[in-house]
């Protein structure tokens, strides 16, 4: 008994902490990191959309939705909506989070990273 209260603590701290380092992003970096790993696919402009589409509102939008950008049918139906633990998961590894997505970058492996490029991405309106 003892132990089931001990393993569903570390597991609600670490939620916690995870949740706490997605938060705690830093936005500038994430902003070169943006530029570095994203912007070649990618814009931070609303409304304007690169190989990949616009980046700008992603927070809080279904996926597959920004307008005037043709997904592919695995994004449309993924069910998925952009916030920051989904996002994370995503950059972790686009492919395996979404099989069959267009995205072809193999995703961020540092935690670090995808809390910045997420802090980032959430300045964009």
């Amino acid at each position: 008994m003892r132990q089931a209260y001990l393993i569903t603590a570390v597991l609600a701290l670490s939620i916690v902490l995870a949740g706490r380092s997605l938060a705690d992003g830093d936005p500038a970096n994430g902003a070169k990191l943006f530029k570095q790993k994203c912007g070649i696919c990618h814009s931070a402009e609303a409304g304007k959309n690169k190989v990949g589409p616009s980046l700008a509102g992603i927070l809080g939008r279904k996926a597959g939705t920004a307008a005037n950008y043709s997904y592919s049918e695995a994004m449309r139906s993924s069910g998925l909506t952009w916030d920051a633990p989904t996002l994370d998961s995503y950059l972790t590894g686009p492919r395996a989070k979404v099989p069959g997505t267009k995205m072809t970058f193999v995703g961020l492996p540092k935690e670090s990273d995808r809390a910045d490029v997420i802090s980032f991405l959430s300045t964009l309106k």
